[in-house]
């Protein structure tokens, strides 16, 4: 489904292939050669989300673009079911594996692997050509890489990175009621939206 969102359309050239039951929503482009699987959702909220030729988003994966850190995917990448790209930058040839997460203002090199169930965390970079283990987490400027189990050495990176300002907008500590009015406003542009289908 296609989908207008703040008088924004997606562009899809015609060698690229979206399948019927995955959204693509607002300032959405896609490469030559790009692929969109089933349920698969890309939506530009109030940024874009650019994915590259030959890339493979594939089912139920989210992407996200969003003002200050617009969803930019290079050529020849696999974004793996179920993962989650929200406000990231993955360059070319990066294998994004089944589950993994990648947060706003965060890179991953090219060539990099993010194994399933990974982390990159909100504005960190990591190198090209890591491999971010299976559950591990990447935090930091460059990216360290932590186990499940490190939470404190981790905590210890984490906290410089402000995901409540990155991601909301908002200092560590707001209520979680003021957050989730502040998101309701936001997402209520949605209401506006057009689907294209019939055009």
């Amino acid at each position: 489904m296609l989908i207008e969102h703040r008088g924004r359309r997606p562009l899809v050239p015609d060698s690229a292939y979206v399948a019927p039951s995955a959204t693509l929503c607002g300032a959405v482009v896609l490469g030559e050669g790009a692929r969109v699987l089933h349920g698969a959702v890309l939506t530009a909220e109030d940024g874009e989300v650019r994915v590259g030729a030959d890339t493979v988003v594939m089912e139920h994966a989210l992407v996200r673009g969003r003002a200050r850190h617009p969803a930019v995917i290079g050529d020849a990448v696999l974004i793996g079911p179920h993962t989650h790209v929200n406000g990231a930058v993955v360059e070319d040839e990066v294998f994004v594996a089944t589950g993994a997460s990648l947060f706003p203002g965060s890179v991953a090199g090219a060539g990099a692997e993010l194994r399933i169930n990974s982390v990159l965390h909100v504005g960190s970079r990591l190198a090209p050509g890591t491999v971010v283990p299976i559950g591990w987490i990447a935090a930091g400027d460059p990216a360290r890489l932590f186990a499940p189990e490190q939470h404190e050495e981790l905590w210890q990176v984490q906290r410089e990175l402000d995901f409540p300002g990155t991601v909301y907008g908002v200092p560590r500590g707001t209520p979680m009621r003021d957050i989730m009015t502040r998101q309701s406003a936001f997402y209520g542009a949605h209401l506006d939206d057009r689907p294209l289908d019939d055009e």
